[in-house]
């Protein structure tokens, strides 16, 4: 069965979707789950984006199954670093996405970020961010390699593999040096481009001997759980990628 390894419901601070609205979408498609709750720490702002993880287990412990899983998406960050991996060890967690929303301190979401940074300056410092905190990180997926694509300004924010060759190089080595598997997220799947623009980067992450990807919808809503899968799918298969979960944060081939 093939798992949609992240989605978030209202233990996250950006989502209201019930977790059993999700689960009976996902039963319709004949897929599982993965619930991924946001953990942030300390983010700017106003909104809070933690939870208690021994809360999230006692509400949803009743769920887990072979086609349900409870896990989390930590955001990677220098100094949130000791506060997340702290975090994780509280609950057995199936699977930890470990991904960058943060750069220097600032929400790559929102325009602050990019006040007086051209594409290459602003994409560059992701990627340095995401290559620090890979190298180190408790984490066994890392999460949306093209996030930055979702708010950049721009007026091309795709990532042309050619222009960042070097800096996500290194990420796919230590992803594979780690043992860690690449996610295939779905959300910008929709775009033409979107979906063109990572075949170059996924080409090379098995090139270079990386073998698994976890397909993710990202899904904060109901009717956005296991979107656009036939594409994640077929895009996996053509590159001979492995689609995987997790549980106990052991990996899981989906069969």
């Amino acid at each position: 069965m093939i798992f949609d390894s992240h989605m978030h419901t209202k233990f996250s601070a950006d989502s209201e979707m019930k977790a059993a609205d999700a689960i009976a979408k996902a039963e319709q498609q004949n897929i599982g789950v993965v619930f991924t709750e946001h953990f942030d720490y300390d983010l700017p702002g106003d909104i809070d984006f933690t939870f208690v993880p021994e809360n999230y287990w006692r509400e949803y412990e009743s769920l887990k199954n072979n086609n349900v899983r409870l896990g989390v998406e930590v955001g990677m960050e220098e100094y949130s670093r000791k506060a997340y991996m702290e975090f994780i060890k509280r609950v057995p967690f199936d699977m930890v996405i470990g991904s960058i929303h943060l750069v220097d301190r600032l929400d790559i979401y929102y325009p602050e970020y990019y006040v007086d940074k051209d594409k290459q300056t602003a994409y560059h410092k992701y990627f340095t961010e995401m290559i620090e905190e890979a190298a180190v990180g408790d984490f066994d997926v890392l999460g949306h390699i093209d996030y930055i694509c979702r708010a950049a300004p721009y007026d091309d924010p795709e990532i042309d593999y050619a222009n960042f060759k070097d800096d996500i190089d290194k990420v796919l080595k230590i992803i594979i040096d780690r043992d860690k598997v690449l996610e295939l997220n779905t959300r910008r799947l929709n775009t033409r481009r979107g979906l063109k623009e990572l075949v170059p980067i996924y080409s090379q992450y098995k090139k270079l001997g990386g073998k698994y990807v976890t397909i993710g919808s990202d899904a904060h809503k109901v009717e956005a759980v296991g979107n656009y899968f036939d594409l994640a799918v077929d895009f996996a298969h053509e590159l001979d990628l492995i689609i995987v979960t997790f549980c106990n944060r052991k990996l899981e081939i989906c069969k």
